[in-house]
């Protein structure tokens, strides 16, 4: 098996850069977006990554996304809820945590065949569509809801490692959100270049941005794949409920440094249905009047209160409060 994984690692190694030339040629350039000051490319180093994927109900999946060209991805009869939690640590707009909710997704005016949109992701329009996301910043959320749609809301949140599991829990204005804890992967030390596309609905829009991570981690799938989510009652996560996650994780990740941009360029499609009342019905997101205003704090909330939902904390190093 290690010298499979050496094989592996190997040939892994030879994939290239999932990063645009594009965004390349932009290094070294600087802008400034809705106030916020940018060195281009948008990115992030030094940034461990929580991943883990269970099945859901499909049906129920597909009633959660808005408007008609969103289906679920097909994973042998059911769907996939993907938590990622990242704990960015260098970024230009400071440090802060994000808590990723989403459901795999397929973009197109027809269902996509189960499992083969992995081989053709942009084909089939491969991606997921984000349900939540807190983050610990108020400048996280200006710029990502307002700059890409991403709906962002500020809570309590905080990112634990000790040397058998990693963690994640987040806080809404003192309801219990979201625990997710993965037993660590074996150490594989896997070079991962990643491309990934994020669906947001904001303002009546579907809203579609890119990011790129490159990392070295560790991954369990099927049977090794160890991991605990609970989904609490903040007002962000009840729509996630009805999804019936599995108790038992697709898979898990550690990516303890991953380096990622996230692409300036992004699309954005009017979310629509076949009548004026039902367009009136679609989730189409918060409207624009959500983030005009806001300013560009980069102090956290405190901590969220593991101790008040029974989950308790393990020995290790946790980030969480004022950075």
């Amino acid at each position: 098996m290690n010298q499979l994984t050496g094989l592996a690692a190997s040939l892994l190694r030879l994939v290239p850069s999932p990063v645009p030339r594009r965004q390349e040629r932009l290094r070294g350039q600087h802008a400034r977006v809705d106030g916020i000051k940018y060195s281009m490319p948008v990115n992030s180093d030094d940034s461990p990554v929580l991943m883990a994927a269970f099945p859901i109900d499909k049906r129920a999946a597909a009633a959660v996304l808005p408007g008609t060209e969103l289906r679920p991805f097909s994973l042998g009869g059911k769907g996939l809820l993907v938590v990622t939690v990242v704990n960015y640590r260098s970024t230009d707009i400071g440090q802060y945590i994000e808590y990723s909710l989403a459901i795999a997704v397929t973009h197109g005016s027809r269902p996509a065949p189960p499992l083969l949109p992995l081989a053709f992701q942009k084909t089939f329009g491969l991606g997921q569509f984000v349900v939540d996301l807190p983050v610990s910043s108020e400048v996280s959320v200006k710029g990502g809801k307002g700059i890409w749609g991403m709906p962002k809301h500020q809570a309590s949140l905080d990112f634990l490692v000790t040397e058998s599991a990693v963690s994640a829990q987040y806080d809404d204005a003192g309801k219990f959100g979201c625990f997710i804890e993965i037993e660590r992967p074996r150490p594989m030390s896997i070079p991962l270049k990643l491309a990934a596309s994020n669906y947001c609905a904001f303002r009546g829009m579907l809203m579609k941005s890119d990011i790129y991570f490159e990392a070295t981690g560790d991954i369990a799938l099927g049977r090794e794949a160890k991991a605990r989510l609970v989904l609490g009652d903040a007002p962000g996560v009840a729509p996630l409920k009805a999804l019936r996650p599995a108790d038992k994780p697709v898979f898990t990740a550690y990516l303890p440094e991953a380096h990622g941009v996230l692409d300036d360029h992004f699309e954005a499609w009017f979310l629509t249905a076949a009548t004026a009342e039902e367009a009136a019905r679609i989730r189409g997101g918060d409207p624009l009047e959500s983030v005009a205003g806001m300013g560009q704090g980069q102090d956290w909330l405190p901590a969220p209160d593991r101790s008040a939902t029974a989950l308790g904390t393990s020995d290790g190093a946790a980030t969480g409060g004022t950075p």
